[in-house]
């Protein structure tokens, strides 16, 4: 016995008298054993045999959560928001606001028989299913404080903050507490309902920011953080993996969303989505749940769709989506091999808007989309995506697969709303009696509405939206004469005395709303 194996026996029987191993059972002592006489082995014999698959990759540890925590932590801020909604006196929301507020039925302000409401809903009964009930027709909807939280995060020292659109939509006074426990009024410079982001501003200089870094970096199976005020609980951190990038939700987003399992919640929203490194690659924006908790499927926003947001928001105050003018659909096995594609990839145009982008540059209807400016189209999701992160007026390349091959085509870009722009910043007698942004309806948006003319509202304010027209609204008549064009509008209103009787088609039924404009 030499003396390294003898130094190792005492070591082990000192170990076993100190009580050390002695939970460890007589296969670990020996192999604590086995492991010295390997130590002591000559030099040859201590060469560690290869895995069996030399690919595999070692394990590494996981990122320092704590560290990134503790150094960007303070960039990250809690949102509380005050208004009015409207809500019935059954206690259900009446305005589709789907923000964070705070669900109880106290803190929504609801009816008489919101806690009845809120019982309902807490074990999963639909909303407004109290209304539905024998005897409870839907009560009038009125105006009643609306409270709710969320998150946000600071990119520029001088207090400019990025959260969801949602956290702000229909806000009155929008309060930002920093983890320092300093509370400021915030601004709200633009919020883009579209790809639900928004940008706030506080009075402040001298803040901590967060780096943005980039979610197409991004693999499934990486990890990520996130750090946000879930049911108030202020910077809370969680963290899972990406679970997949590029996701399309069936609520007509042009978002391809990051999927995490990081666990997020009600007052999670707007809040940061981190990588090991603790850069910005997205804006946690919503989870696919039955519960209205937390169930495994988180979504956010990629952190350049948001940033591209945000300079239109500063520098104008709104976003213009750009607009191709198709109809896409994926592509599967079956399709692909009807139209000879090599991959059951890329955008299968199944429609094509008659005088649009796509129409004027050669589209057709079972074209497959592959390419826009050279990047792959692999999922019909991507095109809205691409798609989106341009302007109108952009021109783009696109590779089109057609009859068995390659065919390269350009096409310029139309705006996201037709002739929106144009017309709604020429609306200036409407707008400056009624309140309203009126444009004319699409082709798709009149045989959805089932109308043959009208004009949808793009923003109401002033009379009318005290009268309670809303956004989306489509104005069929106004005093009985149905309107086709903003210039009838505009004409009609000026021969008003004190009011106008507005037909306004909303959700499928139509009812006059009175407008007074003297």
């Amino acid at each position: 016995m030499n003396t390294m194996e003898l130094k190792s026996k005492k070591l082990v029987a000192a170990l076993l008298a100190a009580g050390v191993l002695g939970g460890m059972g007589a296969t670990a002592v020996d192999r604590l054993q086995s492991q010295a006489h390997a130590q002591a082995a000559p030099a040859a014999v201590q060469v560690a045999a290869a895995p069996a698959d030399a690919s595999v990759a070692p394990a590494v540890g996981l990122p320092n959560f704590s560290a990134i925590a503790a150094k960007y932590g303070p960039a990250v801020v809690n949102i509380s928001v005050s208004g009015t909604r409207k809500v019935s006196m059954n206690g259900d929301d009446d305005d589709g606001d789907d923000s964070d507020s705070a669900p109880a039925a106290a803190q929504r302000g609801a009816g008489p028989d919101a806690q009845l409401q809120e019982f309902m809903r807490q074990f999963g009964f639909p909303p407004g299913l109290l209304g539905q009930m024998p005897g409870r027709g839907r009560a009038p909807a009125q105006e009643q404080p609306m409270h709710g939280q969320g998150s946000g995060f600071i990119v520029s020292p001088d207090g400019l903050i990025l959260t969801n659109a949602h956290v702000v939509r229909g806000a009155q006074e929008v309060t930002v507490k920093l983890t320092d426990r300093r509370e400021f009024k915030a601004k709200v410079l633009g919020r883009d309902d579209k790809t639900d982001v928004a940008v706030i501003k506080i009075n402040a200089t001298g803040l901590p920011t967060l780096p943005l870094g980039s979610s197409q970096a991004l693999m499934p199976g990486e990890w990520v953080m996130a750090i946000g005020s879930p049911f108030g609980f202020e910077n809370s951190v969680t963290a899972g993996v990406v679970s997949a990038k590029g996701r399309s939700l069936p609520d007509d987003s042009a978002v391809p969303f990051i999927q995490t399992d990081v666990a997020v919640n009600p007052g999670n929203s707007g809040g940061p989505l981190l990588n090991a490194r603790g850069e910005v690659v997205g804006i946690n924006s919503q989870i696919y749940s039955r519960s209205g908790g937390y169930q495994g499927l988180s979504f956010a926003i990629p952190i350049e769709l948001a940033t591209h947001v945000q300079q239109q928001l500063v520098a104008t105050g709104k976003v213009a989506h750009a607009r191709l003018g198709v109809t896409v659909q994926d592509v599967n096995q079956a399709f692909a091999d009807s139209f000879k594609l090599p991959r059951p990839e890329g955008a299968l145009v199944a429609n094509v808007e008659a005088g649009g982008p796509a129409a004027n540059a050669g589209l057709k209807a079972g074209d497959v989309i592959t390419k826009v400016d050279g990047q792959p189209v692999v999922a019909s999701g991507d095109l809205p995506a691409a798609i989106g992160l341009a302007k109108p007026g952009d021109r783009v390349k696109l590779e089109v697969w057609r009859q068995g091959k390659a065919e390269q085509l350009t096409a310029e870009l139309g705006g996201a709303k037709g002739k929106a722009a144009t017309v709604a910043k020429s609306d200036a007698a409407p707008q400056g009696r009624l309140g309203l942004a009126l444009r004319p309806l699409q082709p798709d948006e009149k045989r959805e509405a089932k109308v043959d003319g009208g004009l949808v509202v793009e923003q109401a304010s002033g009379a009318a939206a005290r009268a309670g027209v809303q956004p989306g609204d489509v104005v069929v008549a106004v005093n009985g004469q149905p309107v086709k064009d903003v210039e009838q509008v505009r004409s009609i209103v000026a021969k008003a005395d004190k009011s106008v009787a507005l037909l306004v088609q909303r959700d499928g039924q139509q009812l006059f709303v009175p407008v007074n404009v003297g």
